[in-house]
């Protein structure tokens, strides 16, 4: 595959949050060689409407659809995750949010780090999972290049190409 970074469901955050007028350019994930990062996951549908309002294990049962979706999307499963981070915004949400993960991972075995915030990203979020996976070599071999619809690859390039003009033009003028 000619890129080393495959970047898909590309997003901007003025959408997501559009009352606070950012402007950011991101991924829902990034698979680089054999390891897929994906965007902390919600109680949001992947179409952006949200999914269990006050309640922890909907929301959670929604992040854990949404991981599963995004890890297929690049030839991951569940199994390959290596490590999760659970954020709740209550200590006692821990034992739904909890028990809606174990059954998702059944048999899985990721390292785990629970962390208590004040909020996150958005009021109506009580719970974010966050999910780093491993893709074996084995497999990594055979995958086919993602739907051309969920990619867009040439915008890292694009980038890199503004970035290399940009410190050309500053090296020149500073002499």
């Amino acid at each position: 595959m000619a890129y080393s970074h495959i970047r898909l469901r590309k997003f901007n955050t003025a959408k997501t949050y559009p009352e606070q007028k950012l402007d950011n350019d991101l991924s829902m994930s990034v698979r680089a060689a054999n390891f897929v990062f994906l965007r902390g996951q919600v109680g949001q549908a992947l179409d952006g409407s949200n999914v269990g309002v006050g309640n922890a294990a909907a929301q959670t049962e929604q992040a854990m659809r949404n991981v599963k979706q995004l890890l297929e999307e690049q030839d991951a499963k569940l199994a390959d995750i290596c490590k999760i981070n659970i954020y709740i915004t209550d200590p006692r949400y821990r034992e739904a949010v909890y028990r809606v993960v174990g059954k998702w991972l059944k048999g899985v075995y990721p390292v785990s780090t629970g962390i208590v915030v004040q909020a996150l990203a958005r009021p109506e979020w009580v719970v974010e999972v966050d999910v780093v996976a491993v893709i074996p070599e084995k497999r990594l071999k055979a995958i086919p290049a993602p739907r051309d619809e969920l990619q867009w690859k040439d915008t890292a390039d694009r980038a890199d190409k503004r970035r290399g003009a940009k410190g050309k033009t500053a090296k020149r003028s500073r002499k």
